[in-house]
């Protein structure tokens, strides 16, 4: 083993298509590279991972890799450790290992060396050997076409005894000066909020234990320059693509090394590879950016390209949750459904309350029949009342879930997630269904597409009420939420490979699984249940670091609101549920018609813009004053974007500085001008010149000195268009 990186020149072998590497590997792809030192002493090491390096030569990045060899220091090992591909002790690292595990108490020491490594120019697949721990694993890697770089791990035991996985994990080198984090946290009802500190020596570790992402878990890990923001400032985050239990974490160490990691959370036990067997951590995506519409701006790119993503416009939506809750009858229904249509509505979705047993929420789930004291002819009046009203129909599931009073837990309690006799903690009078367990996933299974195979459901909205707690497969039984989470995914590849067309959404009490593994398989998450627009600002924005807007769901909700008793407008409601999937959380049947034909106009807006929010680059505005949020859509090509301009809170500045309105095409003019809000409310006093006249500016000029925003009331927002006139 050498004891310094070296630099060897490459070497090709025979295979089309693929190379066997002696010294460095230069993967590039979307204006991304990421270097790999093949040679290095404490096993493979990435040497840079962000800007594209489109001027470097073989020997320019030999000395890049020379310049990334730490010395020996006094106090410290002959050898100073290095983060490698999967760091550990016996390589002289001290700081977090990338691999832990033993064998019934022994065989903790693991170090890796190269076996052999395929590679293109922008994937590369490195194989790595310990003889002596009798462990290989092969390192996954690959730049997206927009220029996100994806890791994974597969670990298999070579040896004869069985081998227990404590953790593996995947980590992303970060420059040294990315001093600040960002992450997020919070709760239900108030998902993703973000938090900002110094990134300093030692672990920031962020856990989720839920056996779900969790309201409080964070999208993205990032860590960028000091006071990096939306435009600005060179910034580096993950994402950990797994709807299971998981870690990240941000590391300095005194060496000199900077990093971020991630992968699943394994619960003791848990994963135990007999001879021969293997496991894969899920991918951890790193993506980066000069500033976070930057770095964001490549997820939404890379998703939108995927075969599978969502193409044809995003149907406007009806839920009635808010609108009826458990009180389903089909006069109330039917009514429902005929003044969504009559505003413009395109899918209507029957939420909870519909199946056997359902009047409250204490029992029922796990009878997935629909309930014959409700709805005596099944679900067909309704279904056929919606389909003639030309809206598709959506339905309401949990199939996760289990109520102790039901049918279903009644003659199969053994199907229940528990690590004891007794039951874990009830969370909404509900309990977890064991999908792990074959009889227990077939019966769901049948439910599911018994219902999709009787009735013309064109989307099911998935939910999950409750973390998993003390989630074992039964009494003194073992961990089971990784496997429940697989069991979950191939139940949702099979409804989805069963029934052409069908749409999904993750829900989890509003926000709690939001991730990129859960959308490998469903069309959309719903972002929160809270529908109070000034929540729903902080939430969407920080949402939409990882999920293009399409995939958000955003709701019109009712003038009071449900989740923070807030009385708001419909023109706020309106502009914050723009820039997304948008729908309609409200009892359509009580208001009046004046009201209704508003909303129409809204949905009518919605349809004319949506093309635009499928296709175009999210931007969030720095620098605006507190008590004004300005974000816009701009189109792919620029010649076209829509900024909504709100007032949150009063501002000091009466009447307002100027805004700026950014991401526009800089020697290209374009008209301005307000196509909702403006001075309305505002009676007594004057109005913006500029809203009065054919106002032409250009796109520097947009984005360097922008324009005087109309005075606003709190709770007001002012949605502007701009089109290219050159």
């Amino acid at each position: 083993m050498r004891e310094r990186c070296a630099t060897d020149v490459i070497e090709r072998d025979e295979t089309p298509g693929s190379e066997r590497l002696t010294g460095l590997l230069h993967l590039t792809r979307g204006g991304t590279s990421v270097v790999i030192d093949l040679a290095c002493a404490a096993g493979p090491a990435i040497v840079h991972w962000g800007e594209a390096l489109t001027s470097s030569t073989p020997a320019t990045l030999a000395s890049l890799a020379a310049g990334a060899e730490p010395q020996r220091v006094s106090g410290g090992l002959d050898v100073t450790g290095r983060l490698s591909l999967i760091s550990t002790a016996p390589t002289g690292w001290l700081g977090t290992p990338g691999i832990e595990g033993h064998r019934s108490g022994a065989g903790d020491s693991v170090r890796f060396e190269v076996a052999e490594v395929q590679a293109d120019d922008h994937s590369a697949m490195i194989s790595l050997v310990d003889t002596e721990a009798r462990l290989a694993v092969q390192v996954e890697m690959r730049i997206g076409s927009s220029g996100l770089f994806h890791q994974r791990i597969q670990l298999r035991n070579t040896g004869d005894t069985p081998y227990t996985v404590q953790s593996l994990q995947v980590a992303f080198p970060v420059p040294w000066d990315a001093t600040e984090l960002l992450d997020t946290t919070g709760r239900h009802l108030r998902e993703r909020a973000p938090q900002r500190r110094e990134f300093t020596f030692g672990t920031h570790l962020r856990e989720s234990r839920r056996g779900r992402p969790g309201a409080d878990a964070t999208l993205l890990l990032a860590a960028g320059r000091p006071g990096f923001g939306f435009e600005h400032g060179r910034v580096h985050g993950i994402h950990v693509a797994w709807s299971g239990n998981h870690r990240v974490l941000a590391e300095r160490v005194v060496t000199g090394e900077a990093f971020l990691a991630g992968g699943e959370l394994l619960m003791p036990g848990e994963m135990i590879l007999g001879p021969g067997e293997s496991t894969q951590t899920p991918w951890v995506v790193g993506s980066w950016g000069d500033g976070l519409t930057e770095l964001s701006a490549r997820f939404h790119a890379e998703l939108r390209a995927r075969p599978h993503h969502p193409r044809r416009p995003r149907p406007v939506t009806l839920n009635t949750w808010e609108a009826v809750y458990f009180d389903h009858t089909l006069q109330k229904l039917t009514a429902l459904a005929d003044a969504a249509a009559g505003v413009g509505v395109e899918r209507f979705v029957l939420d909870d309350g519909w199946f056997t047993g359902r009047r409250d929420d204490t029992a029922g789930l796990g009878d997935w029949f629909v309930d014959e004291t409700v709805w005596p002819a099944g679900l067909h009046p309704l279904t056929d009342h919606v389909r003639d009203l030309g809206m598709e129909f959506g339905l309401w599931v949990e199939p996760e879930m289990i109520n102790p009073e039901s049918e279903l837990a009644r003659r199969h309690p053994e199907w229940i997630l528990r690590g004891r006799i007794d039951l874990p903690p009830s969370a909404r009078h509900q309990q977890v269904l064991d999908l792990a367990h074959p009889e227990a996933y077939a019966y769901i299974a049948g439910r599911l597409h018994a219902l999709l195979e009787e009735y013309p459901i064109a989307y099911l909205k998935w939910d999950h009420n409750r973390d998993l707690v003390d989630a074992g497969s039964g009494p003194a039984g073992g961990a089971r939420v990784h496997a429940h989470t697989l069991a979950v995914y191939r139940l949702l590849d099979e409804l989805k490979a069963e029934h052409p067309g069908l749409e999904i959404e993750s829900c989890a009490s509003g926000g709690a699984r939001v991730d990129l593994g859960i959308l490998e398989r469903t069309d959309r998450i719903w972002a929160s249940d809270s529908l109070d627009p000034l929540e729903r600002l902080t939430n969407q924005r920080y949402t939409g670091l990882v999920v293009p807007p399409e995939l958000i769901g955003m709701h019109l909700t009712s003038p009071v609101v449900h989740s923070s008793g807030r009385t708001v407008s419909l023109g706020l409601s309106g502009a914050v549920a723009l820039f997304g999937h948008s729908g309609i959380e409200w009892d359509l049947t009580s208001v009046d018609p004046l009201t209704r034909a508003d909303i129409a106009s809204w949905v009518a807006l919605v349809k004319r813009l949506r093309p635009l929010i499928a296709t175009g680059r999210m931007v969030h505005v720095d620098g605006t004053e507190p008590g004004v949020d300005v974000r816009g859509m701009v189109a792919a090509d620029a010649a076209s974007a829509v900024f909504t301009i709100t007032q949150t809170a009063t501002s000091i500045a009466y009447p307002p500085g100027r805004v700026r309105l950014p991401g526009l095409t800089s020697g290209r003019a374009y008209r301005v001008r307000v196509i909702v809000g403006g001075d309305e409310g505002n009676s007594g006093q004057s109005a913006l010149e500029w809203t009065q006249h054919d106002t032409i500016l250009t796109g520097r000029e947009l984005e360097s000195v922008g324009l005087r925003p109309p005075v606003q009331l709190p709770q007001q927002s002012t949605v502007v268009e701009l089109t290219s006139i050159s």
